[in-house]
C-alpha cells in the first residue's frame, strides 16, 4: 500500500488498469480467431475460390467492426430495459460509468470480435457458390441488428437472460446464432454443383490445402483460451485469476477430447484418420465448452468434448443426407456443439436449468434463422445470391476477385 501511494496509486486503479489490459490482450486473441477462420477455409475449399473465401473473411471483420461501432454495441448494451424485448436502437458506444471496473472501449474491443467470429461461420458454409457482395450485404445486416437484438435478450439483461438462460461465452449467442444464420442461407442457396447424385450419392469435394486448415485449427484453438478466459471479465484478484486458470485448462482438455473422440469415430466408422473430421472434433469440443468452462470439474471438461467430438460427425453425416451442403461443416460443429453445450451446462452449474436453456436456444435459433432468412430472401429477389453455374464451374476467384490465390498451379493446369 505504500508503495502504490508513492506512486500515486490506489488499488482500485490498478485493479481497472489490470482488468482493462486482460480484456484488450483477449479481445486480440479472439481477434486472432479471424486468421484462424480464414485459413481454415482457405484450406477446406478448392483452389479455384481460395482468394474469394479470403476477401470474404477479411471484409466481414472490417464491416462487424464498422456495423457494431455504429449501431451494434448500443443496440445490445447501452440504456436497454432490464428484462426487455425491444432494445433502445440508439447509436455508438455510449459513455464511460462511474463506478466501471474496466474501460469502456476495453469492453467494446472485447465484444466486438465475438460479433466477427459469429458472421465467419456463416461463410465457410455458403462457401464456393455464394455471390461476393450479396454475402457482404448480409454481413452488414447480420452485424448490425440480428446479433445484436439476440445478444441484448441474453448477454445484455433481456428477457432470455432472466429465464435462467446461462451461457457463459457463448456456445449460443455466438456459435449457434451464426450456424443458424447459416442455415437459412444455405437452404435458399442451394448444394454447390456435383455433389449430391440423383440416387442420393454424396460425392466428397475435398479441400485445397490441409496444412493450412490444420494451421487454421489451431490458430482457432489458441484464440479460444481469449474466448472463454475473457469471458470472464476480471483477473484482478485471486478467485478470478484462479477462475480464469481453470478456464483456460477446461478449454483445452475440451480441445483435446473432442480431437481423439473424432479420430476414433472416423477409425470405427470408415477405417480411417480422416483429417478434417479431427478438425472438427476438436472445434466442436471447443465450441460445447463455451456454454460453461468454469463450472465443469477438470474430467467433466474432458467428457464434454468427447462426447462433441464424436457427435459432430454424425452431424455431418447427417446433413449430408438431407443434402445441406456444408464444405467446412461449419454448421455441425458450431450449431450442433453449440447447442449441445447449452444443454449440458446444467449437470455442473446449478444456476442453468433445462428448460431455461432450451428456451434461451429456441429464442436464439427461431429469432436468427427467421430473420437471416429474410434478409436472404430479400438479396435473392434482387441481387441474387448464387453465381452462374459457369462462374461456379471456372471458380469464384476468377469472376469474383479477378486473382488467383495460386497462379502457378492454374497456368500449368491451362498449359497442360
Amino acid at each position: 500500500m505504500e508503495e502504490l501511494t508513492k506512486l500515486g496509486l490506489t488499488v482500485a486503479e490498478l485493479r481497472f488498469a489490470l482488468d482493462t489490459f486482460y480484456f484488450l490482450i483477449s479481445g486480440a486473441l479472439v481477434m486472432w480467431m479471424a486468421a484462424g477462420f480464414a485459413m481454415l477455409e482457405a484450406g477446406l475449399v478448392r483452389s479455384k475460390n481460395t482468394t474469394e473465401i479470403l476477401t470474404k473473411n477479411v471484409c466481414l471483420y472490417a464491416i462487424a467492426c464498422i456495423t457494431y461501432l455504429i449501431v451494434g454495441y448500443n443496440i445490445m448494451y447501452v440504456d436497454n430495459a432490464e428484462g426487455g424485448w425491444l432494445p433502445s436502437l440508439g447509436a455508438l458506444i455510449g459513455s464511460q460509468a462511474a463506478d466501471a471496473s474496466h474501460a469502456l472501449e476495453s469492453d467494446f474491443f472485447f465484444q466486438v470480435v465475438f460479433v466477427a467470429t459469429a458472421m465467419s461461420i456463416v461463410s465457410g458454409a455458403v462457401a464456393e457458390r455464394m455471390k461476393l457482395w450479396a454475402f457482404l450485404a448480409f454481413s452488414v445486416v447480420m452485424t448490425a441488428f440480428i446479433y445484436p437484438v439476440e445478444g441484448y435478450w441474453t448477454w445484455g439483461g433481456g428477457f432470455v437472460s432472466k429465464a435462467g438462460f446461462v451461457d457463459f461465452a457463448g456456445s449460443g449467442i455466438v456459435h449457434m446464432a451464426g450456424a443458424a444464420a447459416a442455415i437459412a442461407g444455405v437452404l435458399l442457396l442451394g448444394a454447390r454443383k456435383g455433389k449430391y447424385g440423383p440416387d442420393g450419392q454424396v460425392n466428397p469435394i475435398p479441400g485445397s490445402n490441409l496444412p493450412m486448415a490444420t494451421l487454421g485449427m489451431f490458430i482457432l484453438w489458441m484464440g479460444w483460451f481469449g474466448f472463454n478466459g475473457g469471458s470472464q471479465l476480471m483477473v484482478s484478484d485471486a478467485a478470478n485469476a484462479s477462475s480464469v486458470a481453470k478456464i483456460f485448462l477446461n478449454t483445452n482438455s475440451a480441445a483435446a477430447f473432442g480431437a481423439i473422440s473424432a479420430l476414433v469415430v472416423c477409425k470405427m466408422i470408415w477405417g480411417k484418420a480422416d483429417l478434417t473430421m479431427i478438425l472438427n472434433g476438436a472445434l466442436a469440443g471447443l465450441v460445447a465448452i463455451t456454454a460453461d468452462p468454469l463450472s465443469p470439474s477438470l474430467m467433466l471438461a474432458g467428457i464434454i468434448g468427447l462426447v462433441a467430438g464424436g457427435l459432430v460427425i454424425f452431424a455431418i453425416i447427417a446433413l449430408d443426407r438431407i443434402k445441406i451442403d456444408d464444405p467446412v461443416g461449419a454448421i455441425s460443429v458450431h450449431g450442433v456443439a453449440g447447442f449441445l453445450g447449452l444443454m449440458l451446462v446444467p449437470l455442473s452449474n446449478p444456476d442453468a436449468s433445462v428448460t431455461g436453456q432450451l428456451f434461451g436456444a429456441l429464442v436464439i435459433f427461431v429469432w436468427v434463422f427467421a430473420a437471416s432468412l429474410a434478409v436472404w430472401f430479400a438479396l435473392k429477389l434482387t441481387m441474387g445470391i448464387r453465381v452462374s453455374e459457369e462462374e461456379e464451374y471456372n471458380g469464384m476467384d476468377a469472376s469474383d476477385c479477378g486473382i488467383d490465390a495460386y497462379p502457378e498451379f492454374v497456368t500449368v493446369k491451362n498449359a497442360g
